[in-house]
């Protein structure tokens, strides 16, 4: 059994620790708390400590950055993370595998493919953006391996779906959004994040390279909702959505929505992704919609 060493026990780490369990891996999970599945080592350790993260990941084959600080510390919490990850990775020979999402790309005008330049202008959709430049750098001056996968806003946890919407709908009640509902939207399931990671981190020709996760057919905030709605056997969902006002204001309170009006453009006009290059050269597929819908936490 080759060793993986998981940064993150949050859903994706765990996600990408069940598809190392499924291979027949030795996983070790790494968090603050020493958290993560009962069914792998779990280190409590501080991972932006490079030097304690290289112990941990001595004789690694891969080393997954599955971290998730608080959206409103990224500006704080990543670049030291960041670091360490790339300095470990480089003493160890890890491949560094990196779960990331679109933020870098900033607004955009049609579908988000492979050679859609990193364009964002705001520091904190930014900060992704240079970290996979500078971890790219690393990987072309032969001082790491590296991948770095992207996915789309995840359906079963971790979301606006998941979080706000999910539990109204289950209740049979209306919901209420502070996102338009009637733009197309790319959503991923969390397992193929996981699935897709696994794979580019362990096949040396996705080195180098960025990847998009197979993700489900664009749909509307809506059309998600009705479909889950349709799978778990509830009522139509009846939705409204909120003014822009509603989400500025109520953001002066919450820094959960707060943050939100930082990518409001990814709901306010098409936001989507084209990830056929992956599931040609990775052999992957999505998940059928209606499986991921299934297993959304009640």
């Amino acid at each position: 059994m080759a060793l993986h060493v998981i940064v993150g026990g949050g859903p994706v780490g765990t996600a990408t620790a069940r598809v190392l369990l499924e291979r027949g891996e030795r996983v070790r999970v790494v968090t603050r708390r020493g958290s993560g599945p009962a069914e792998v080592e779990r280190v409590a350790a501080d991972a932006t400590d490079a030097d304690r993260l290289t112990e941990l990941a001595a004789g690694a084959v891969a080393l997954y950055n599955c971290a998730n600080p608080q959206y409103h510390q990224w500006l704080t919490d990543w670049p030291p993370l960041a670091s360490a990850l790339r300095v470990a990775a480089a003493r160890t020979g890890a491949v560094l595998a990196t779960a990331s999402c679109l933020y870098g790309y900033g607004p955009v005008d049609g579908p988000i493919t492979p050679t859609t330049p990193l364009a964002a202008t705001h520091p904190k959709l930014r900060i992704r953006a240079d970290m996979w430049r500078d971890a790219l750098a690393d990987h072309e001056a032969g001082r790491i391996r590296t991948t770095e996968v992207r996915a789309g806003d995840y359906i079963e946890a971790n979301s606006v779906f998941s979080a706000v919407l999910g539990a109204p709908i289950r209740a049979g009640k209306r919901c209420f959004s502070v996102l338009p509902v009637d733009v197309p939207h790319t959503f991923t399931a969390i397992t193929d994040m996981a699935r897709t990671l696994v794979t580019a981190a362990t096949t040396e020709a996705a080195w180098g390279r960025a990847w998009l996760v197979p993700s489900a057919a664009p749909l509307t905030v809506r059309e998600l909702a009705d479909r889950y709605a349709a799978v778990i056997g509830a009522p139509q969902p009846r939705i409204t959505a909120l003014p822009y006002p509603v989400l500025w204001s109520t953001g002066l309170a919450n820094s959960f929505l707060r943050e939100m009006r930082t990518t409001y453009y990814q709901w306010a006009r098409p936001f989507t992704m084209d990830s056929s290059t992956t599931e040609a050269a990775l052999g992957l597929t999505a998940t059928p919609l209606s499986t991921v819908l299934a297993s959304v936490p009640a």
